[in-house]
């Protein structure tokens, strides 16, 4: 009998605090058995300031650093990178960068990426491929063509039965994915995933395929043993748990290495984009300026009839002076893209009726890009309301007017707002819309830099 241990982590989502204490678990818990160090991608976030600046390349060094093996990517470097920067981001690594279903344009692989490797240990052969979420929509606006994941599996599951003893899935697709996978892909023997954040602490078994996850930030390094039988050159037993990270001390060298990207990274971000002549203040409950202007520029960038914003996305307010890269980054920092929506007037009227929800503006949100704490009131431009109270102190719309002209309920009407709101079921409305434009690689933060440097 031989044992194969392979240690994964999936979702760090740029929380750094994680890769000190990762250190440590690596060092203390070293074995004799052959390990393989893996990431199942949203390693990256555009959230922290060292993503910000080095545009992942501050997350690729630690993942050298602690000699990872295999890694694949998840949406936040797929899509909120622009095609260069994602092209460039592992340029240093010495790791495998795996992702069956990713392509150029034109058809080809990216030179960086492999659609899945083998490994020898100790005389068992192991197959590693890797697949990410079929966002093909955003990749094409960014240049790329993605591949369904399932189909990727078909093309590939048959030459890797052939080669390897072991076949293990990166998989970037969520829990549900990955539990269709093991149903459909019984030659599977192991299924790291993540993007849905799940956590199974000792896995799960579908049919003879163990189905694994390890949480979000760094909370969990996954480990899973595989014991091989050589003389029946058989997989005899898998199991699988989880370590909890905050249990282990940070590790000195890896803290002084991220404090040294943090000196850097602010120094990147200190650029400066514009300067302004007054504050502009936010509240997040009340009418304020700042997500006015906001709204206002959302409608011009988008070319649209109204700008549409809610105040939850700033975080902050900006002082009257110099407005630097790292202040907008600090008071919007989303992987939010910009997006211009077709709605009647009939869908926008209910629309306008759910955003002024005391409960809407109330909501704390959780994903979709979202990086803030709560909703917030919804900023509108080039649009007004006339509105009715009623007995529970709410109001119904009785009227929408873009510019000097009423809205029909049949009219047409295009909103110049935020991806967030296309996904989940804040605004059904706006999911259902079939005309949607979203603008990528573009961030919220930069149509608000391209804001203030035309001032």
């Amino acid at each position: 009998m031989r044992q194969i241990r392979i240690l994964h982590t999936n979702d760090i989502h740029s929380h750094f605090d994680a890769y000190p204490k990762l250190a440590t678990f690596l060092q203390k818990e070293k074995t004799d058995n052959p390990t393989a160090l893996v990431d199942i991608g949203d390693n990256m976030d555009r959230f922290h300031p060292i993503t910000e600046a080095t545009r992942g390349k501050g997350n690729t060094k630690l993942l050298q650093l602690l000699q990872y093996d295999f890694v694949t990517i998840g949406n936040n470097e797929g899509i909120t990178l622009e095609y260069k920067e994602l092209s460039e981001l592992y340029k240093e690594a010495r790791f495998s960068i795996l992702i069956a279903n990713l392509y150029e344009q034109a058809g080809n692989r990216p030179v960086w990426t492999k659609p899945y490797e083998l490994k020898d240990y100790d005389g068992i052969t192991v197959a590693f491929i890797g697949l990410t979420v079929f966002y093909e929509h955003f990749y094409s606006l960014l240049g790329w063509k993605m591949e369904d994941p399932f189909l990727s599996l078909e093309k590939h599951i048959p030459s890797m039965k052939q080669e390897a003893d072991i076949i293990v899935v990166l998989s970037h697709l969520g829990i549900s994915d990955d539990e269709e996978i093991a149903r459909r892909f019984p030659d599977i023997d192991v299924i790291l995933g993540g993007h849905t954040h799940h956590v199974l602490p000792e896995g799960r078994f579908i049919g003879n395929t163990l189905v694994c996850g390890a949480g979000k930030y760094g909370q969990y390094i996954g480990e899973v043993n595989l014991t091989f039988d050589m003389d029946r050159s058989e997989l005899v037993k898998k199991h699988a748990k989880l370590h909890k990270l905050e249990f282990f001390e940070p590790d000195k060298q890896v803290v002084e290495t991220i404090k040294e990207m943090q000196i850097e990274a602010n120094e990147t971000l200190n650029q400066k984009v514009g300067f302004l002549t007054e504050s502009l203040p936010v509240k997040w409950f009340s009418r304020s300026i700042f997500p006015d202007v906001l709204a206002n520029k959302l409608k011009e960038w988008c070319e649209a009839d109204v700008g549409m914003v809610n105040s939850g996305v700033l975080l902050d307010g900006l002082q009257e002076g110099e407005v630097t890269l790292g202040m907008l980054h600090r008071i919007c920092p989303h992987p939010i893209n910009p997006c211009r929506v077709v709605l009647t007037g009939e869908e926008f009227r209910e629309v306008v009726q759910q955003a002024l929800d005391p409960e809407m503006e109330q909501l704390r949100v959780k994903g979709f890009g979202f990086r803030g704490e709560v909703m917030g009131r919804m900023a509108f431009s080039g649009v007004r309301f006339d509105k009715e109270p009623v007995a529970d102190g709410t109001s119904i719309i009785t009227a929408i007017y873009v510019g000097d002209k009423f809205l029909s309920s049949s009219d047409k009407i295009s909103i110049g707002t935020i991806d967030m709101f296309t996904f989940g079921r804040m605004y059904p409305s706006i999911i259902r819309a079939k005309e949607k434009k979203f603008y990528l690689p573009e961030l919220l933060r930069d149509v608000l830099a391209h804001t203030f440097s035309c001032e």
